[in-house]
């Protein structure tokens, strides 16, 4: 009885494990509508696609990411509405690069362009 009690939870811990592993994906947001995330206030034309969940200068350095409401989200993209848009503008959820700060840092920045996160440190390829 004990050591089918010490299999099912080592089993148990185990699939938690592999659960907990595959559960994020590196440089990945996962946004829903009506959630507050900093974009890059640079415009449409901008390649950096900068999203955060802190405030901080942009990846691309060119401006103070600014705070926006998630209206719509569909495969891979996010539609973020910010004060003073005319309408919301697509931002891709997977980044090419993310902050790295490591697991301790909690502004969650991607971008699809080299530079530094809004934390300040400098962003990473994502593997």
């Amino acid at each position: 009885m004990k050591r089918s009690l010490c299999i099912a939870i080592v089993a148990l811990l185990g699939l938690m494990m592999v659960g907990v592993a595959f559960a994020a994906t590196p440089g990945k947001m996962d946004l829903k509508v009506g959630e507050e995330v900093y974009v890059c206030n640079c415009g449409p034309s901008c390649p950096c696609q900068t999203l955060s969940m802190k405030e901080g200068v942009c990846a691309c350095g060119q401006d103070k990411v600014v705070k926006g409401k998630v209206t719509k989200v569909e495969k891979g993209v996010a539609y973020v509405q910010a004060q003073g848009w005319e309408k919301p503008l697509p931002f891709h959820t997977q980044g090419k690069y993310m902050c790295a700060c490591g697991p301790s840092c909690d502004c969650g920045t991607i971008s699809q362009t080299p530079g530094k996160c809004v934390c300040g440190k400098d962003m990473k390829p994502v593997k």
